[in-house]
């Protein structure tokens, strides 16, 4: 892997994984990995699907806004979690245009959606969760899943294996980018 420390600290802005150093840099791979399949990396979504979303989930059963959170997130298995400052105001939007009636009680407003509504949730079509994804789901969140999984397995290598086992650690971690780049040339 790369070096890049100079007189015991670090140089260039850029922490490198020195075998033997246990941990050293591990937590910024991580963070690298973790940017890799950010959600602007193309599981962000837009204002239209936000309201496609609120929609769909509503033509199932009336929600309150925390739920309507709660179940895209569940449902695009962690690839979105909407903002409350998305969904909340998407809620109204759709409340002041008639799509949806509010009932309150204790406390917590829960959407239904209105005749108007209903029409406009099966218009719609396929939920955003199921239509991004491109790929008829496989792999949308199973590989940055296993990505985060296999970092944590190092980090905790580096954390608390001996030199040896770090040094085995490094092998296997390059060993499985070489493969990976090899999926990549199969036709």
């Amino acid at each position: 892997m790369h070096e890049s420390y100079a007189g015991g600290g670090f140089s260039g802005g850029q922490r490198g994984f020195r075998p033997g150093a246990a941990g050293n840099g591990i937590w910024e791979a991580m963070e690298q990995l973790r940017g890799a399949f950010d959600r602007r990396g193309g599981t962000r979504m837009g204002r239209g699907d936000v309201r496609a979303a609120v929609l769909a989930l509503l033509a199932e059963r009336p929600m309150h806004g925390y739920q309507i959170i709660r179940e895209i997130e569940e449902r695009s298995e962690g690839a979105w979690k909407p903002s409350p400052g998305s969904v909340y105001p998407t809620l109204q939007l759709l409340s002041d245009e008639g799509l949806l009636t509010a009932e309150e009680a204790g406390g917590r407003k829960t959407y239904s959606l209105s005749e108007g509504g209903r029409a406009e949730a099966e218009a719609a079509g396929d939920a955003p969760w199921l239509a991004s994804s491109g790929r008829d789901g496989v792999g949308h969140t199973a590989l940055p899943k296993a990505g985060i999984e296999l970092a944590q397995a190092a980090a905790q290598v580096g954390r608390t294996g001996t030199p040896e086992q770090v040094q085995q650690a490094v092998t296997v971690l390059e060993d499985a980018r070489r493969r990976l780049y090899s999926i990549l040339a199969q036709d």
